[in-house]
């Protein structure tokens, strides 16, 4: 499931694409840039496809942005054996992303004025990286970090 949202900073929005492997609800990819155009989604993909390796074919979910229907963005799925979903139109509701979000907006960000958007990404980085993804724990996941949901599943 991939998804964007948007940070502000003291220097105007800076926007936050991310990758979630849904069954263990780890972010496996982020990006955060000053626009919110193809060039972050593709990048959070590509962090994603880094870090998992697929050797099967592997579905991306997400919404009907502009970003995730571009030639660019189509060319990256082909490319890396990648199967496109897509909600319905207007449809946020089964975004899993959302939830996501919703959590480091009231978990993180939300109590944060970020002067830069170098100290927003510092800071997304601090809370995916070494809170989010090996320590916060989910009921979907037996109340398991998503890092030890996925290692118990080896």
């Amino acid at each position: 499931m991939t998804d964007i949202t948007y940070i502000k900073t003291q220097e105007g929005f800076a926007y936050l694409a991310v990758v979630i492997d849904l069954y263990s609800r780890m972010v496996v990819g982020w990006a955060l840039k000053q626009r919110q155009d193809t060039e972050v989604v593709l990048q959070a993909l590509l962090m994603a496809v880094w870090r998992r390796k697929p050797k099967n074919r592997v579905l991306i979910h997400s919404d009907q942005g502009s970003q995730y229907t571009s030639i660019d963005w189509a060319a990256f799925l082909r490319e890396h054996n990648l199967e496109h979903s897509m909600s319905r139109r207007g449809n946020c509701y089964d975004n899993a992303a959302e939830s996501f979000f919703n959590l480091l907006k009231r978990e993180r960000i939300r109590r944060r004025v970020y002067k830069s958007r170098d100290e927003a990404r510092q800071d997304v980085f601090d809370y995916i990286e070494m809170f989010y993804n090996p320590k916060r724990k989910h009921s979907t996941n037996g109340m398991l970090s998503p890092v030890e949901f996925e290692r118990r599943q080896i």
